[in-house]
């Protein structure tokens, strides 16, 4: 039964601890624009692989 009083009295003080650190508040969300990445076209320079045999086509 003293161990449950410990344990109580721990988490009692953990809680504490938590509850007393400050929730950080915002007064505006910055959320950055995101980059958008070049959209890649297969020229008559690109290579292709094939499912069936994995050669590529030149």
């Amino acid at each position: 039964m003293a161990e449950d009083d410990v344990l109580s009295q721990m988490l009692h003080a953990w809680r504490d601890d938590i509850e007393s650190v400050p929730f950080p508040q915002f007064s505006e969300l910055l959320i950055p624009r995101q980059q958008t990445r070049p959209r890649c076209t297969p020229g008559a320079s690109a290579a292709r692989v094939t499912n069936a045999t994995r050669r590529t086509d030149a």
